[in-house]
């Protein structure tokens, strides 16, 4: 399996089957969460930046910095929430990319959006794929970024190489998606993103199906859960 650009528009032309999110395995979960009197989802926006390299595709991801109060050290997109000055969510990304890793929106070609993504911390992510131009170096903020580096795209589109974790979460175990990839351990809505877009290549025929079709999940998490 060696995905191209062409690859990535179909899937991305493809329908879409609706919000994902956190709770995608974890139902009982979401319906306590629908119970409670919460405000609407903030809006926020991620790049899923695609470098073309001699082996194919990569995906530029970034080591949340140790010391932030939330998802400190996590594997993520770069992105964020909303501002006033962001006319869109595709702005949103645009501006955090540029902040986070020093990526101008001048050296970035948008492929188009994912499925929207509702968090645990009630934020509704706009995904955004796109091809960067080459000769971009990252210059990662120390603010925000630890460490920014690339996954061959291959790999995380294979659903072969995505399990399912847990952890507890509000005193209840909590299932989520993972992706171990060398010394990164990429999950919970970055993996869930990650898995939106397998799902459409596999729709597509690009991208083989899980071996064990109990192993996955329905977008609105009526599947079988697995540990």
């Amino acid at each position: 399996m060696v995905l191209t650009r062409s690859d990535i528009e179909a899937a991305l032309a493809l329908p879409s089957p609706g919000e994902r999110s956190d709770f995608d395995l974890a139902p009982a979960l979401k319906a306590a969460r629908d119970a409670d009197t919460l405000p609407p989802p903030r809006p926020a926006a991620v790049l899923c930046g695609l470098v073309e390299r001699e082996a194919g595709l990569s995906v530029v991801l970034t080591v949340r910095a140790a010391h932030l109060r939330q998802h400190a050290g996590q594997i993520a997109f770069p992105g964020g929430k909303l501002d006033a000055c962001d006319a869109s969510p595709l702005d949103a990304a645009l501006r955090e990319a540029e902040e986070e890793i020093g990526l101008s929106a001048s050296r970035v070609s948008v492929l188009g959006g994912i499925d929207p993504y509702l968090t645990s911390t009630n934020f509704t992510v706009s995904p955004f794929v796109a091809m960067l131009r080459e000769g971009w170096t990252p210059r990662p903020d120390p603010a925000e970024v630890e460490e920014v580096f690339e996954c061959p795209l291959d790999f995380l589109m294979d659903p072969a190489n995505r399990r399912t974790d847990h952890r507890l979460w509000r005193g209840q175990k909590r299932h989520f998606y993972a992706i171990p990839w060398q010394r990164y351990y990429i999950w919970g809505a970055t993996a869930g993103m990650l898995k939106t877009l397998s799902d459409r290549l596999v729709r597509l025929g690009a991208v083989a199906p899980a071996a064990d079709p109990n192993s996955d999940v329905s977008p609105l998490g009526a599947g079988r859960s697995v540990a």
